[in-house]
């Protein structure tokens, strides 16, 4: 026998009740998923850890990633489709930022459980 089966087949209803209560629905969880499949990219991880602190346009965001503009710009799609970052233009270039203060504590609070211990 596993772990990770029980060694019993009794079934505890009330807790089962309550896990149904919290459950998430399916499309609330695909959702979720692709969120946080797009932070399963390290470049994107590192865009959003810089888009964290400041507002930066492509140019200086590949300058100091050290990437192409080129795959910060394909990354940056990646993250604005799924609503984690936001662009505004300003004459001839287009700043980016973080979609909003969920989007930062998510990458904090992220950040700080693999640091923790």
């Amino acid at each position: 026998m596993t772990d990770e089966l029980c060694a019993t087949n009794y079934l505890h209803e009330d807790r089962v009740q309550v896990a149904l209560e919290h459950l998430v629905d399916a499309p609330t969880a695909g959702r979720l998923a692709e969120t946080f499949k797009a932070l399963s990219d390290p470049s994107r991880v590192r865009i959003v850890s810089v888009l964290a602190d400041a507002e930066l346009c492509v140019c200086d965001l590949a300058a100091a990633l050290g990437m192409s503009q080129s795959a910060v710009s394909h990354q940056l799609r990646t993250l604005r489709d799924l609503r984690l970052v936001r662009r505004r233009r300003k004459g001839r270039q287009i700043f980016y930022t973080l979609d909003d203060d969920h989007v930062v504590d998510l990458f904090r609070r992220g950040l700080d459980h693999v640091s923790h211990g």
